[in-house]
């Protein structure tokens, strides 16, 4: 885990001078050092901040170069590096050190493109071939690492970084991106589901997840192609037996464990106390992977009515574990930092609860952390999920739409079924543009924004303001959210939180082979006797207690933001947030009037929080 960057600047307009202040500006992603290399002739400048995990020898330093030719610039982990390493051998390629990005490098001489079909991990990376004189940039299957660049067609200027904080010194982040941050503030959007990948800078893009691109230094007309590598097939197949399906879910997941173990360094996880965390910590018990010193850190939040330490302690006594919990958090003070960390807007003050865990666990020494994101999106982990798989039965398979809607109520799952259910499980195509309207309709009629930023936003726009997924089946939904919706928010916000403190942060639930394997089952083992994540559930059925495997209520990783937002500190910043954007037009001068309401992390109506994060966001610019 690392941060990386580069430029390419044939008109020398950008050199090392300017690579060297993108590399401090991520100086906390990589606290083990930094190093430097340029081309020849002097046009392409690479450079590394390292968090030294696998080989940390100085050997494995980057940028790294191969066979005389070749020079990368690694952020990730190849788990599987030891297998392929193995196979090139055989091959006859050789090595000169224990890492995994010389393994990239001599399977990129070996495969070229198709060397990401053989990766197991998470990764974005830049390859500089000399003599072919194209740069190869790749970013992993569900865009667990972060990559960033800018694109100037003109000059075919290009740079390229894992945090856009890095774009700074070019002088290419003057143009905020006011449609996203028009979503933000009317709905809670963070995330742009097109491609290429909008931020809130519209000089700056995101490779999507699963893309590589070519940059051809050698063309005169097409000097960047990009190209999807990978694809969820969202069509299950026939219906496996119950005992098989669960047999290879458990297999896999142990298998995606098993190399998330390998590290040069101390590993431990993050533990909340919910299902995920807690399966991966029995899991890697039973796999013998934890030691005397194995770590977990848990956010608390004592007084709290959703606070989860009474869970997560019982796991820790469990597996006789070193648990570590949060001490007093002190949001008003660590806003301004923290979100400069995150450099976009973030939706919610979890995703400060969970900066904290981060940076406990550095204090402890744990620099390598499991986490168990992502689970929520594979297995429909989420109440909202509910009426888009009753709708999929209600169409398909009548009787157990009604056996499973009765089997939710009994067990207490809150959710909503009407008419408006009926018709969208019939006609999914109609239901999917209503919502797109809704959406709009909810901004346009959003009494605080600003007419002016409004009509600047629906009238320009050249296409949908908003996109709202074709669902037709559970599996279309979970798709959209984790390749192109949610998911891509939180590991964001997971990859920043992370490296904010110089750690990594590894999600075996994302683990390329068990996703694959979960698409591939139909929704009734995601979903069944009224329980959401049914298949994982009843892998770990013998290894927790029943209270927190077949734990009704799902509380998700929630700190107490409608308190924090009472406080007197934070209550007087949301009132000079709330006038800093009426100066900037982007509020209507009647938000100052309107009474501030602290909501909870996951309100729909959390305007006060966005008005906030978005006032501290414009702010942070000049810094």
């Amino acid at each position: 885990m690392c941060g990386i960057a580069g430029l390419i600047s044939r008109n020398r307009q950008f050199d090392k001078t300017h690579l060297d202040q993108m590399i401090e500006a991520m100086a906390h992603r990589g606290p083990n050092g930094s190093h430097f290399w340029s081309n020849a002739e002097g046009y392409v400048h690479l450079g590394h901040r390292r968090l030294a995990v696998i080989d940390t020898s100085e050997a494995a330093a980057q940028p790294m170069h191969y066979m005389d030719r070749y020079s990368i610039v690694h952020n990730g982990e190849i788990y599987n590096y030891l297998e392929l390493k193995e196979t090139l051998q055989k091959r006859g390629y050789l090595f000169r050190t224990a890492s995994d990005t010389e393994v990239i490098l001599a399977s990129f001489d070996c495969w070229k493109e198709e060397c990401l079909q053989q990766f197991d991990g998470m990764f974005a990376f830049a390859i500089w071939d000399d003599k072919e004189k194209k740069i190869f940039v790749a970013r992993d299957r569900l865009g667990q690492k972060p990559f960033y660049y800018f694109f100037d067609e003109h000059t075919g200027n290009f740079a390229f970084a894992s945090e856009i904080k890095a774009f700074r010194g070019l002088n290419v982040l003057s143009e905020i991106n006011e449609r996203q941050l028009l979503l933000f503030l009317s709905n809670g959007f963070t995330n742009d589901p097109r491609e290429p990948v909008h931020t809130f800078y519209k000089s700056v893009f995101q490779l999507p997840p699963a893309h590589f691109l070519w940059v051809d230094l050698t063309s005169s007309e097409q000097m960047i192609v990009m190209k999807t590598w990978w694809e969820i097939d969202k069509e299950h197949e026939e219906m496996p037996d119950d005992d098989i399906a669960i047999e290879k879910f458990t297999s896999l997941f142990q298998q995606a464990l098993k190399r998330m173990f390998r590290s040069d360094i101390p590993v431990g996880t993050c533990l909340s106390g919910g299902l995920d965390s807690s399966s991966i910590v029995a899991m890697a018990s039973q796999l013998n992977q934890q030691q005397n010193s194995y770590k977990v850190f848990s956010a608390v939040f004592p007084g709290f009515e959703k606070d989860e330490s009474n869970y997560s302690s019982d796991v820790a006594k469990q597996f006789n574990l070193q648990q570590f919990t949060t001490g007093t958090m002190n949001l008003a003070e660590e806003l301004g930092s923290f979100l400069y960390q995150q450099d976009e807007p973030v939706a919610s003050a979890g995703v400060y609860a969970q900066y904290k865990v981060f940076e406990l666990a550095r204090s402890q020494g744990i620099q390598v952390l499991l986490d168990g994101q992502g689970a929520d999106e594979i297995l429909a982990g989420y109440t909202k999920y509910l009426h888009w798989f009753l709708q999929e039965m209600l169409v398909n398979n009548r009787r157990t739409f009604r056996k499973e809607k009765s089997a939710l109520k009994s067990n207490g799952v809150p959710f909503d079924w009407g008419w408006m259910n009926y018709a969208a499980a019939v006609f999914p195509a109609h239901a999917a543009v209503q919502l797109e309207k809704r959406t709009v309709r909810r901004m346009k009629n959003n009494g605080f924004l600003h007419k002016e930023l409004i009509r600047r936003i629906t009238d320009n726009s050249q296409d949908e303001i908003i996109f709202k997924p074709f669902v037709a089946k559970l599996n279309d939904l979970l798709y959209f959210n984790t390749c192109h919706g949610s998911l891509q928010e939180l590991l964001r916000y997971a990859d920043r939180n992370a490296m904010a403190h110089g750690c990594e942060v590894r999600l075996p639930f994302l683990n390329h082979q068990l996703v694959e394997f979960v698409f591939s089952l139909p929704s009734t083992f995601k979903i069944r006797d009224g329980y959401t994540k049914w298949i994982l559930r009843k892998s770990v059925d013998k290894l927790l207690p029943s209270s927190i495997t077949w734990r009704k209520d799902k509380v998700g990783f929630e700190p107490p933001q409608e308190n924090w937002m009472k406080e007197k500190k934070l209550k007087e910043m949301i009132g000079v947030a709330k006038v800093d954007l009426v100066n900037r037009q982007i509020l209507d001068k009647a938000a100052l009037d309107k009474k501030i309401q602290p909501h909870g992390a996951h309100a729909a109506d959390s305007f006060d929080w966005r008005y906030l994060v978005a006032s501290q966001w414009l702010q942070n610019q000049k810094t």
